[in-house]
């Protein structure tokens, strides 16, 4: 009876031994196109970001008192919502494991930026419908340089600081660190999977272009440039490692890339206009496209 228990204990052993291996085997994920997150982020940017002004200006002012919050605010708090919900679902389907304390930081300091922005800019946009010029500095406007008290003028002064400056650092920095966080995560030593599809191709030249608008507009060159930067650096870390970007992490290089000769043409471009030297100082020299829509063709309209 013991020899028979002693068999069947080791049988038991064998049958189990193999189905103990392959639970403790780590398989490895193929990583895909994440098609899907990058087209709704490229539409919604476009349409969220991009047309905000836009449909301030083309819809009849009649629907939307200055007094009450216009179409392009409804845009902005739709775009304060969907942008860091997508962003969360790119950093989910990451390879690798990320930082959860750092991506929530950066989560919850891009929206309290990109909701200050909000404030500002719907102020700013109701003082362009009053005659407000974005190609000149606050006090040398024609309708704030006059204002009574003269205190006045410094209180718009702070409302511009809120919507140019610290709005768009607390938006744009978390932005660019998560897009960073995640990129480091896009690495492969799989040839199969460091290949653009089509779909990704199709989708390079409207993402850059939106970069290029958001780079400009926002004024945030120095910022793009250093994160750029750190992603050439990343490649060639990684590169030393035997591993490449993957189809994610190739779609968002090459679109950062593509943005870079976008903003050096267009710099080049506007390079001798006097007006927007003027407002524009500086070593690096990026005037803003609604700057340029003011100054060049609403006047000629």
């Amino acid at each position: 009876m013991q020899t028979v228990r002693k068999r069947q204990g080791k049988d038991l052993h064998l049958k189990s031994a193999p189905g103990v291996s392959k639970e403790s085997v780590p398989q490895k994920k193929k990583q895909r196109f994440h098609f899907d997150l990058w087209l709704c982020l490229t539409v919604q940017n476009w349409i969220l970001d991009f047309g905000r002004p836009i449909v301030m200006i083309v819809l009849p002012l009649e629907w939307f008192p200055l007094n009450k919050p216009s179409a392009g605010d409804y845009f902005h708090m739709a775009y304060n919502v969907i942008t860091p919900f997508l962003m969360l679902k790119l950093i989910e389907r990451s390879p690798r494991v990320l930082s959860r304390t750092a991506v929530y930081l950066c989560i919850i300091t891009f929206v309290m930026g990109a909701s200050i922005h909000l404030v500002g800019d719907s102020i700013n946009h109701r003082l362009i419908l009053s005659g407000y010029q974005l190609h000149l500095s606050v006090r040398e406007n024609p309708i704030i340089k006059d204002l009574k008290p003269a205190s006045l003028i410094d209180s718009f002064e702070l409302l511009y600081y809120y919507d140019e400056h610290l709005g768009h650092l607390m938006w744009y920095i978390p932005f660019f660190i998560i897009l960073f966080i995640y990129f480091t995560g896009c690495f492969s030593s799989g040839e199969e999977q460091k290949k653009v599809p089509l779909a990704g191709w199709l989708l390079l030249g409207p993402s850059a272009l939106y970069y290029w608008y958001l780079v400009t507009e926002g004024q945030i060159t120095e910022l793009f440039l250093l994160t750029f930067v750190a992603m050439v650096a990343m490649v060639i870390f990684q590169h030393h490692k035997g591993l490449g970007p993957d189809s994610n992490g190739l779609f968002l290089f090459y679109s950062f890339g593509v943005t870079v000769f976008l903003v050096a043409l267009w710099a080049a471009y506007l390079w001798n206009d006097p007006v927007l030297r003027n407002k524009y100082p500086g070593l690096i020299y990026v005037p803003e496209p609604w700057s340029y829509y003011t100054l060049h063709i609403k006047k000629s309209h």
